[in-house]
């Protein structure tokens, strides 16, 4: 896709994503929202992937999930990607839906390879997909996101450690660095302090994309990860976004972490984006 059509998808998948949640009452806007360019980004321009699907995703570029409650972001980029038909869309968190409020694998969704939600999980499963590549002679890229609050999880820091030992350097994970979680900012609940010292000093090469709701810089920045790849370090992207990015009343704010709009609110937020697509 080109500049101005990913701009077009992003906005297509903000309206999901806000569409999604309203409609069961349930879900999580704020995070979702903030990670769209990312994800299309990835989806629709930078990642080698095929939606016929298979689990091995042998010559594939990879894509973990780790913060899986922004499933919502997740399963529209998919649906919109081919991976399954985007009327699926609407059965979002509903009984016997395979959209589960957070991907899950037993549901056998295109797309989804690992359960995720259980916070802090995502990059040990993501160091094991990478590990695999190179002991393989596989040259594809593994692809992880995960939250700044969920580096509180201790188990994050295990698999940052693993990563570097084994010098996986096909291994980008970007932390969507918005400061904000569910029951406030991340500097009143756990300060996180220097993330990219952190990084540096566990042995990882790191790199900030500063506008992480600009399509333009979004894609800078995944081209200059890929372009550290390959030196015998992981690599990290400081993804600073804005919880809620596209939707005004939503923006900065961890009040919309992880509530749904009412319908005057759904109103609003689809009159501050435009169809460009189609909707669901």
């Amino acid at each position: 896709m080109e500049l101005q059509a990913l701009k077009d998808m992003a906005t297509q998948v903000r309206r999901d994503i806000v569409r999604m949640v309203h409609g069961v009452q349930s879900g999580h806007p704020g995070g979702s929202l903030g990670c769209t360019d990312y994800l299309v980004a990835l989806y629709f321009k930078e990642m080698k992937h095929d939606p016929a699907f298979n689990m091995e995703g042998k010559g594939e570029d990879m894509f973990v999930l780790s913060n899986g409650h922004i499933s919502p972001v997740f399963y529209s980029v998919l649906s919109r990607s081919g991976y399954f038909p985007t009327a699926e869309l609407a059965t979002f968190r509903k009984i016997d839906s395979r959209l589960q409020g957070h991907p899950a694998t037993h549901e056998h969704l295109p797309g989804v390879r690992i359960a995720s939600g259980s916070l802090g999980q995502g990059l040990s499963v993501a160091n094991g997909m990478a590990l695999s590549k190179k002991m393989e002679g596989d040259a594809s890229y593994v692809y992880a996101l995960t939250g700044d609050g969920e580096l509180q999880e201790g188990q994050n820091w295990e698999a940052i450690m693993f990563a570097a030992h084994h010098q996986l350097d096909n291994l980008i994970v970007a932390v969507d660095f918005n400061g904000q979680q569910i029951d406030g900012p991340t500097h009143e609940v756990m300060n996180l302090g220097d993330i990219k010292s952190k990084f540096e000093a566990f042995g990882w090469e790191v790199m900030d994309i500063a506008k992480g709701n600009d399509m333009e810089a979004v894609l800078a920045g995944i081209t200059q990860a890929k372009e550290l790849a390959g030196n015998k370090k992981p690599i990290c992207i400081l993804l600073k976004t804005e919880m809620g990015a596209g939707v005004s009343f939503m923006e900065g704010t961890h009040e919309w972490h992880g509530i749904a709009p009412n319908d005057d609110q759904l109103a609003q937020a689809l009159s501050e984006l435009p169809e460009t697509i189609g909707d669901y």
